[in-house]
């Protein structure tokens, strides 16, 4: 055997004990001798560098120092789930689905672990990009710190497809992370740091580190459940995670299949008593659809799959003082009250503040400083006062008396009718809604600009170099240099980033705006259906746009009938942002107006079907009305709708006529 062949072979070898290791937990041979595989292979490497392999198993130690993450497109957007609480909530999520499809399916039942979202590419067997969940829509690349994960295939074994994404969770197993924490507690404290508070905070920073040695050293670990792309195994879920734990990846044997929601209930009360036991963390359980074809025909919210529901766990709770009540003041003048509490730990961080969210609420609680009270995180993310505990007041309990003035300007508070906040009017000149106006402006969601965090734009504001979002395209390298928080290099990388920004989309920049009740779905909804900034001004009636209601339409109507808006608008646009919608995917206009219904099993995919409607300005739905224009009706088409579509007079057309239509 040449050194070229036993480099082949020691990779193999060291690939197969790191997934009996990792992945099955039935290791073969001894650590020692491990190690002494690994250490040759290393050697060998060393005198063979035309021999380099980006995936060889010595790469898992780390040793690249990257100077920042690239940021990558997710070619699937990473949705987030919509929560449950109780039992009723997933019965509620199978009447709703059953009122979209009409066929016996199968659920998927899988735990819900608390980690770390991650998407890992493979091409050929090997892994080429692993992204992090970002925004949904872009995210980190972080591929040579997910080298380093043991559990991760670096190539794969067995009947895969060519390229295909896989989808998981990196977390920190619990005896992995006492372990850690204890080892690291001291030298942490003698760097003035606080030692790691939960896996999750651990596992998260890890994947954050520049420097790939430190991340080797992180015992980080990954399960694996969901694949996406063209050419997959099969049309169902379950049997797609058995093909890949065939193929060498951490799939959990946690998952099972449902016949029905009384099934899921089930396994939801089993994990729910059981779960302390789990040698990992999880927050919940998650409800799928099994069969892919039919997750399509149920479809997609802004934000989130229709076909998935996520049962949260009851939140954790705590019990200790409230020591003062401070106030916030957000992008758009509202007052939140915030509670100064005694340092307590709950789900593993420490909480010393939590949101009272209105006066209404504080005055429904009966909360007052000095009260003990309960809290918990709703959704297992942000505290809050949920009760108090000693009802009865003593000599040093302090009534709190909602503040009438702004805590930032003193300008007298208001509070409209309906609404249960007190806002600040002083749009233009107080400093905290400045300041929350350019955070969501440059934010990844919006213009997506680096390097202008909290600190710096502080800075900006108070020495009168931004006070309007088109001051960002006037700053000046010699100006930035001037307030010595940016070094050279930080401060072209800024303008850069600045520049750069003037490519982000028109829904994206009309969301970067701020306007009141304008979020991401709405932004995307108005760029959707108008083709530039000046038709959403000089439409009159904005309620007739889908999805669009009354509050949003006056909302958006009173933003532009304010002159310093129109002029900030012209500023921008002159600056070279983009107010006008991407219209060159179009192919043409034959379905514009219409409203269409997919149902059935087709020889195109249902995204490609998706794809094409939207190309000829058509508006894909899912559920079929009364304002459905017809229903691309393929084979198995379920009965309940052909009578709905009956009832209601909605054409049915084949997938045959379609084409033909469009061609």
């Amino acid at each position: 055997m040449n050194e070229k062949e036993r480099i082949d072979f020691l990779r193999q070898e060291i690939n197969k004990h790191n997934h009996a290791y990792y992945v099955l937990d039935t290791p073969i041979i001894s650590d020692f001798d491990f190690d002494k595989l690994l250490y040759e292979l290393i050697e060998l490497e060393k005198k063979h560098p035309d021999l380099h392999d980006i995936n060889s198993p010595t790469q898992r130690v780390g040793g690249a120092v990257l100077d920042h993450f690239q940021t990558v497109l997710h070619k699937f957007p990473m949705l987030s789930l919509d929560n449950s609480y109780s039992i009723n909530d997933l019965k509620d999520f199978d009447t709703r689905i059953k009122k979209i499809i009409d066929i016996e399916f199968d659920y998927v039942c899988e735990l819900k672990y608390d980690g770390v979202s991650i998407s890992l590419t493979y091409e050929n067997g090997k892994l080429i990009l692993a992204t992090t969940r970002g925004d949904g829509v872009q995210g980190d690349n972080v591929t040579e710190n997910i080298k380093t994960i043991k559990s991760i295939p670096l190539e794969l074994k067995g009947d895969y497809p060519d390229i295909f994404e896989i989808r998981g969770e990196v977390f920190i197993s619990k005896s992995k992370f006492k372990t850690f924490k204890e080892k690291t507690a001291q030298q942490r404290i003698d760097k003035g740091l606080e030692p790691f508070a939960n896996a999750r905070n651990l596992a998260s920073g890890s994947l954050k580190l520049l420097n790939t040695k430190e991340v080797s050293e992180r015992p980080l670990d990954c399960f694996l459940y969901s694949l996406l792309g063209d050419k997959l195994p099969s049309k169902n879920h379950f049997y797609n995670l058995m093909k890949a734990k065939e193929w060498g990846f951490k799939v959990p044997s946690y998952i099972e299949k449902c016949k029905s929601i009384n099934d899921v209930s089930e396994f939801v009360k089993k994990w729910e008593d059981k779960r302390s036991a789990l040698p990992f963390e999880i927050d919940g359980i998650v409800v799928k659809i099994n069969d892919i074809d039919l997750q399509e025909e149920i479809g997609y919210k802004a934000k989130s799959p229709r076909w998935a529901i996520a049962y949260k766990f009851q939140a954790e709770k705590a019990i200790t003082k409230l020591n003062n009540v401070t106030y916030q003041v957000g992008r758009t003048g509202a007052i939140t009250p915030v509670a100064t509490l005694e340092p307590v730990s709950l789900a593993g961080t420490i909480v010393k503040r939590a949101s009272l969210h209105n006066s209404d609420q504080i005055e429904k609680l009966g909360v007052f400083v000095g009260a003990t009270v309960v809290i918990e995180k709703g959704g297992d993310i942000i505290p809050k006062v949920v009760s108090v505990q000693d009802e009865e007041k003593n000599l040093f309990s302090q009534q709190i008396d909602y503040i009438s003035n702004c805590p930032s300007c003193d300008r007298k508070l208001v509070r409209n009718e309906g609404d249960a906040k007190h806002y600040c009017l002083n749009y233009l000149y107080c400093f905290p809604q400045i300041k929350a106006r350019f955070s969501h402006f440059v934010s990844r969601k919006a213009m997506n600009i680096d390097g202008l965090g909290s600190e710096t734009i502080e800075l900006l504001i108070k020495n009168d170099l931004i006070n309007n979002f088109d001051d960002l395209y006037y700053l000046k390298r010699d100006k930035l240099l001037l307030l010595g928080k940016n070094v050279e290099k930080s401060t072209v990388n800024l303008l850069n980033a600045i520049e750069k920004s003037k490519t982000v989309p028109f829904e994206r920049v009309l969301f970067a705006l701020g306007i009141r009740y304008v979020g991401e779905t709405v932004a995307k909804v108005l760029a959707n259906h108008f083709s530039s900034i000046d038709d959403i001004i000089s439409c009159d009636d904005l309620t007739q746009v889908d999805e669009i209601g009354d509050k949003i339409a006056k909302s958006v109507k009173d933003y532009f009938c304010e002159s310093r808006n129109i002029k900030l608008i012209n500023n921008l646009k002159n600056i070279g942002l983009n107010f006008n919608s991407k219209n060159k995917d179009l192919k043409s206009k034959k379905l514009d107006g219409m409203k269409i219904v997919i149902s059935g099993v087709f020889n195109l995919s249902r995204s490609e079907l998706k794809n094409i409607i939207e190309q000829h300005s058509g508006k894909y739905v899912s559920s079929i009305s009364k304002n459905t224009t017809f229903i691309l009706a393929g084979e198995n088409m379920g009965p309940s709708k052909k009578e709905k579509a009956n009832s209601l007079n909605v054409k049915l057309m084949s997938e045959k006529e379609f084409l033909e239509l469009l061609s």
